[in-house]
């Protein structure tokens, strides 16, 4: 046997390799995206108090921190049993969005675009540099509507990279008036950038081979009342052909997920209860809504669907599904910053104590459905904590859909460069986001101990022992 690996992969955020193993032929005959960090945030979460999740969880990842912000909050609302105010919920959207704005815009433009603008550079120029120096508009108005989801993580969240506003009942602070109008102005000018930047979306939409990354399953994405929703609706399930397969909020989640693992990577898998496989994300919510709820991102949806259908199975078609909620993320953050009610006072319902002993908070982040559950004792400190991240539950899709194209590409034993990039635009379809996906433990091969204060004297955590 031989193998044939690709380490790193590139244009993601994290580490990950991939690993092809060849018959006497020269043949593949299996190949799998293979991820060998491990951050353990599950487990060092144990003995923390439950209103630190959401300062705590923000660290998993510099490129999401909002959403497990957000998930965290949520959680911790249902502990306590104090549910946001009004301004507080419409503050916390905008939090989101500009996650959104932030994240789809960083992975059109910069990870994804390259591939599809720059086909023919050499790969040393087939990256951001690159499209900078061919394209250099669109690389400046990408770097422009990016800094306006930092923008908006600053003013409300707290900080720019790790926000800390989100708290048990509401946010720590209203908006002001002045930040509202600088905030709305930025919004406004990103929302014609999004608008242009679909015309370069249509183009490469054009260009996507539906058969690229071939994999059937089901999806998994939240709605409310048909229309896109990344936070407050039910989570919708759907089968291979469309069809539904059920809904959850909260707690439910357990009787239709399961998590599991397998030998080749560190990265835990996820399917139904059923044990048929899903997916998550961009491609997932627009299976799902009827509707994105925003005129602009209506209108491209339409546009989108003349292409790909009403249902699609299509892994390139990740890569414009997420150009559509990110036009839709930049007319909600125009929305809700021309609403007088955002820059309210009320911004938390006050907290007492420990009303539930558990807390499921679920929201969409940028690259799927994001579910937090933590368990505490009477005084609120974590005795169990899980998350299930939106690139464990693509896992399985991004496995397999390397082994098809690998199998399509690879002729006589040779990966060459060309080979390799078309098995890496498959995993970067998906935008995973390792950092967030190594948070838990899966598959370890080694004894691993987490050594930290805990306000109580160091205290030693068993991670996993595996013979």
């Amino acid at each position: 046997m031989t193998r044939l690996t690709i380490s790193p992969v590139t244009r993601i955020e994290g580490h990950a390799q991939v690993r092809i193993d060849l018959d006497e032929k020269g043949e593949v005959s299996s190949a799998h995206f293979n991820v060998v960090e491990l951050r353990g945030f599950e487990k060092f979460l144990v003995g923390a108090a439950i209103e630190e999740a959401p300062r705590i969880t923000p660290r998993i990842c510099g490129i999401c921190p909002t959403s497990h912000h957000v998930a965290a909050a949520r959680a911790t609302d249902q502990i306590f049993g104090a549910q946001p105010p009004q301004t507080g919920r419409m503050l916390r959207e905008l939090l989101m969005a500009g996650q959104f704005i932030h994240s789809h815009a960083l992975h059109f433009f910069m990870l994804a675009a390259p591939d599809f603008l720059l086909g023919d550079a050499a790969p040393e120029e087939r990256n951001v540099i690159g499209l900078a120096k061919r394209s250099p508009e669109i690389a400046k108005k990408a770097i422009e509507v990016r800094k306006l989801g930092q923008r908006i993580t600053e003013a409300v969240g707290g900080k720019p990279i790790h926000p800390s506003n989100a708290i048990p009942g509401g946010m720590s602070r209203p908006l002001t008036a002045d930040q509202q109008q600088t905030l709305l102005q930025s919004a406004k000018a990103g929302l014609v950038i999004a608008e242009e930047g679909w015309e370069i979306a249509k183009g490469m939409m054009d260009n996507f081979d539906t058969s690229f990354g071939a994999v059937e399953t089901a999806f998994m994405g939240m709605s409310e009342n048909g229309t896109h929703a990344i936070s407050g609706g039910e989570v919708q399930i759907v089968g291979k052909d469309g069809k539904s397969l059920g809904s959850f909020t909260g707690k439910d989640y357990l009787h239709h997920v399961r998590e599991y693992s397998e030998d080749w990577s560190y990265l835990k898998f996820c399917r139904l209860a059923s044990g048929e496989h899903y997916r998550v994300g961009p491609l997932a919510r627009l299976n799902i809504a009827e509707r994105m709820g925003t005129p602009k991102a209506d209108a491209a949806l339409a546009e989108y669907r003349k292409v790909f259908g009403r249902f699609s199975q299509a892994a390139l078609a990740y890569n414009a599904a997420r150009y559509i909620e990110f036009l839709s993320a930049c007319e909600r953050t125009v929305e809700l910053l021309e609403d007088a009610g955002i820059t309210g006072t009320d911004v938390r319902t006050p907290v007492s104590g420990v009303v539930e002993r558990r807390g499921v908070g679920i929201i969409e982040a940028p690259r799927g459905t994001l579910i937090h559950d933590y368990s505490v004792d009477e005084n609120g400190i974590i005795e169990r904590c899980n998350l299930i991240v939106a690139t464990c539950q693509n896992n399985y899709a991004m496995d397999r859909g390397v082994e098809d194209v690998a199998r399509k590409v690879i002729k006589n034993g040779e990966l060459t460069e060309e080979a390799s990039n078309r098995i890496e635009t498959v995993i970067r379809a998906y935008d995973p986001c390792i950092s967030c996906a190594t948070h838990a433990i899966g598959r370890m091969p080694m004894r691993i101990e987490v050594c930290r204060p805990d306000g109580r004297g160091d205290k030693k955590v068993m991670i996993r022992e595996v013979n």
